[in-house]
């Protein structure tokens, strides 16, 4: 649809029952935005016909370090996003025009990694392409223009959220739009890991791409397992937010890296390239006969947050499709337990004068002790923690949390029902 036309009919609301959907029952601040991103875009680009796309920022809910062990994650799509309006050109560039972050561009005659592009928007954007054309799908010119609300830093995957909107893009203009979720989500975890530079499981993706609550075993990579799980935390009296602690990521990658590896290591000890295909008791009994003794105590443990982990996905998912709120925060101050005393992703090692996370986590445990839930939020080490408030008690949490932290550092997660969304002009 042309320019002109889609903001006469976003001013008069026609669209407002799909931007509720991805508002979180709001329309109009998701009509207001699209309004102001079409001005932008006729200033930078001109008349055209455009298509809306946007894709979610995610929270982890269970599987803290299992994707990128084929395990079971339990993950949700959230109403912060990076949302575009972009149109097809005739050219072979890709011109991305970033509300806060200035101009992108990128020639698509070369879509090998370029050392020069590590941690950069232009690598994710040359990955994404040549995810594309590796899969026999259409690239082509666009221009866009951009903006995102997923904030970065603070655990909600906005590279993820960035990854998985430029696929949208070539898929709403040069795909027909069919390219099927799981696919975005794998094109973006290789444009991260292969051209970004960042190692990543295909959670943070999979989440945005799919939306809602949803539940993700990767055992068979060919074949993901997506279960959909109808939830509102509010419906059932408890508040699902998250506490930035305004620390950052940067200088952390090898912790990072470290947990993948240590776990590869630990599965290899056991003839197997991941640990989800080692048997827990075959891995128990070896480390009592001494055969693992070669490998790091850390090492160990963080094998034994896998198992206990990828046990515990299901259990909670049960739970909430039982409305069952006693089991679910259990298991999820076992969650958060495990990723702390076994998983080791709450002070890096290498970097162990951050303890703001654990003290961000012993904050939320004193005000909410048998009461609500806390945990470490996605990666760890920096950035979120994760709580479960009851919803009587939640401003009085959340002004607690933002007197350490600052205005706004607690911040409700409201989840959104859709994944990826290309409005329909139709």
């Amino acid at each position: 649809m042309d320019l002109h036309t889609m903001t006469e009919f976003l001013s008069a609301g026609r669209f407002d029952s799909q931007l509720a959907r991805v508002g979180g029952g709001e329309a109009l601040p998701v009509r207001e935005r699209i309004l102001s991103l079409a001005s932008a875009f006729e200033q930078a680009f001109g008349p055209a016909d455009v298509r809306v796309v946007s894709a979610p920022g995610r929270t982890e809910l269970a599987g803290n370090h299992t994707d990128h062990q084929n395990g079971i994650v339990l993950a949700a799509a959230v109403t912060t996003d990076a949302m575009c309006v972009a149109s097809a050109a005739a050219d072979n560039r890709v011109v991305l025009v970033s509300r806060g972050f200035g101009r992108i561009e990128i020639e698509l005659d070369s879509l090998s990694p370029r050392p020069e592009e590590k941690g950069t928007s232009e690598g994710i954007l040359r990955g994404v392409a040549a995810g594309f054309r590796s899969r026999g799908l259409e690239i082509g010119g666009l221009r866009a223009v951009m903006d995102s609300h997923v904030p970065a830093g603070g655990g909600l995957s906005s590279s993820a959220a960035f990854e998985v909107l430029a696929g949208a893009v070539f898929s709403a203009l040069y795909n027909g739009g069919c390219t099927d979720p799981l696919t975005l989500a794998k094109i973006g975890q290789a444009a991260e890991r292969d051209y970004f530079g960042k190692p990543s499981g295909l959670m943070d993706q999979a989440a945005s791409a799919c939306g809602g609550i949803t539940m993700i075993d990767f055992g068979d990579p060919d074949n993901v397992l997506v279960e959909e799980i109808a939830f509102d935390f509010r419906e059932n009296g408890y508040v699902l937010c998250a506490v930035d602690t305004r620390t950052s990521h940067a200088d952390l990658t090898d912790d990072y890296a470290s947990i993948p590896l240590e776990m590869r290591a630990a599965a290899a000890a056991c003839g197997k390239e991941l640990l989800r295909y080692v048997d827990q008791g075959d891995f128990e009994s070896a480390l009592a006969e001494g055969r693992l003794a070669f490998l790091p105590p850390r090492a160990i443990l963080r094998a034994e947050h896998f198992f206990d982990e990828n046990r515990r996905v299901p259990l909670m998912a049960d739970a909430l499709r039982r409305r069952d709120m006693t089991e679910y925060l259990h298991l999820m101050n076992a969650s958060g337990a495990s990723s702390r005393e076994k998983l080791q992703n709450v002070i890096p090692s290498l970097h162990p004068e951050m303890t703001e996370m654990a003290l961000a986590l012993d904050r939320a445990e004193e005000l909410l002790r048998g009461k609500g839930a806390w945990r470490i939020h996605g990666g760890g080490f920096a950035g979120c923690i994760q709580c479960l408030v009851p919803e009587a008690d939640y401003p009085a949490f959340r002004e607690s949390m933002d007197g350490f932290y600052g205005p706004g550092a607690c911040f409700e997660l409201r989840i959104r029902p859709c994944g990826v969304f290309v409005l329909d002009t139709e």
